[in-house]
């Protein structure tokens, strides 16, 4: 069997590329959840540490009172307890009459903009080093017969706040490194569905025999459908380029064959006209060379004819008991005027194949035809027909030349045997054969006899009962 040729490769393979795809997505994935999960933590954080911070520092611009000498101020203590709850945090506060600091630390960084009322106004510094969240808010306090202004600053480090988003992050970090040794088992997984229906398809006409030229109606994505329309035109358009070359070789055979014969008439009269030996001598090879033409002739009109029906096969039931008994009655004369018995075993019974009958007549003389030509005269010809493991196998063993041992290939075309030079042929019968098995989903085998001869084997599906 030829050996399909192969297409250049592309330099990369479409599954490795998938897998890559995959995985590669799947980083810049993971990388933009974890700085998304972080900085969603951080803005929680921050927002849970605001509502904290300005219920405080409301609460200790409650506490301020003015009094005859000026101010009293009470640091609420439940504030206080509640911004140490939210961790091991440093709180820093500031109260001012204008710029003048009242209580509290100097230098806390003032807020952006002044504030107007008890509305606070969160704002992040620094102080000693350390990183501030700070709240600002403003409330009037009649003074010295005035209205002013006192400023309370409140502020608190981040360090928890910096700690719940890290921890937060760092959860993050574990479930993209998790996902992350998912990928590679999942990419494989997605890049072998992806590619199964191409394999699939692959598969579906990779299976074909040589002669199966029927449009590929194998089910495939969208995304394959102009492939395969592009595969079945092809199809086509080689279908309809064989059948125009075997019409032709049917009519150039059916055309020779006629002349052929009407020359091998005058060729025989010619001969029993004429007493000169060498005359008579050279109408003989004139007569084997012209019967060697129509031989070939015939055959290459058998073997167009098997390959036609091999395109257009449509199996019906065909009973190989009652067709090779046919075949014999043809070749029956044949026999007798060489004195060679047939001896027929099994076709008694019917054995229905599904299948061409006029290929499988073909085949038939082409085997029975060979197993003749080469027997001995006075031989034996055995045609056992048996069903074995839901096969029909038809056997045909002669006792003529047998097999040359080195002998190989001798189902190609225009094969012979090289112990066979002496006899008319044209090293088409077999492979006529042997392309009629195939086309039958069968198997066609030639083997040497147990003793002497040639044992040809038909092996042939049968028919569901």
């Amino acid at each position: 069997m030829r050996t399909p040729i192969a297409a250049n490769p592309a330099g990369f393979s479409l599954r490795r590329r998938l897998v890559w795809q995959f995985v590669a997505l799947s980083v810049v994935l993971v990388i933009v959840l974890f700085f998304a999960v972080r900085l969603v933590a951080e803005r929680a954080s921050r927002a849970s540490q605001d509502a904290v911070l300005g219920a405080a520092v409301i609460s200790v611009s409650d506490g301020i009172r003015p009094v005859e000498d000026g101010l009293e101020f009470d640091l609420p203590y439940a504030a206080f307890s509640m911004l140490g709850a939210m961790g091991n945090e440093r709180i820093f506060y500031s109260l001012s009459l204008g710029r003048r600091l009242v209580s509290g630390y100097e230098d806390l960084p003032p807020p952006p903009e002044q504030p107007t009322d008890l509305s606070p106004i969160f704002y992040n510094g620094e102080y000693n080093d350390s990183a501030l969240r700070l709240a600002a808010v403003t409330r009037r306090v009649l003074l010295d017969d005035a209205m002013q202004e006192v400023t309370v600053v409140l502020g608190q480090t981040r360090n928890g706040q910096a700690a719940i988003a890290r921890e937060t992050a760092r959860s993050a970090a574990w479930v993209g490194f998790g996902f992350l040794l998912l990928v590679v088992p999942m990419a494989l997984l997605a890049a072998r569905a992806v590619i199964g229906p191409v394999d699939l398809l692959t598969g579906a006409v990779t299976r074909r025999g040589p002669q199966d030229l029927r449009p590929v109606r194998h089910p495939a994505p969208r995304e394959l459908l102009p492939l395969v329309g592009a595969l079945n035109g092809f199809i086509a358009r080689l279908r309809a380029t064989l059948q125009l070359t075997e019409t032709f070789i049917f009519e150039a055979a059916h055309r020779i064959r006629t002349p052929l014969s009407l020359v091998k008439v005058e060729a025989e009269i010619a001969l029993s006209e004429t007493s000169e030996d060498e005359t008579r001598a050279r109408l003989r090879r004139m007569l084997r060379a012209i019967s060697e033409s129509s031989r070939s002739a015939s055959q290459i009109l058998d073997h167009a004819t098997v390959l036609y029906r091999s395109e257009q096969f449509e199996p019906a039931p065909v009973d190989l008991a009652a067709l090779a008994s046919t075949v014999l009655r043809s070749v029956e004369p044949l026999a007798e005027m060489r004195e060679v018995e047939i001896v027929p075993q099994g076709l008694s019974a019917p054995c229905v194949v599904p299948g061409d009958s006029r290929m499988l007549e073909v085949a038939l003389r082409n085997i029975l035809d060979n197993a003749l030509k080469y027997s001995h005269d006075e031989g034996r010809i055995q045609v056992h027909l048996r069903q074995v493991d839901g096969q029909a196998k038809l056997t045909v063993m002669d006792e003529g030349r047998g097999l040359v041992q080195d002998d190989k290939h001798l189902l190609g075309r225009f094969q012979r045997g090289s112990n066979v030079a002496d006899v008319v042929g044209s090293g088409l019968g077999l492979t006529i054969v042997e392309e009629a098995a195939l086309a039958h989903g069968g198997r066609f085998t030639l083997t040497p006899g147990e003793e002497k001869g040639t044992c040809a084997t038909l092996s042939l599906p049968l028919a569901s009962s």
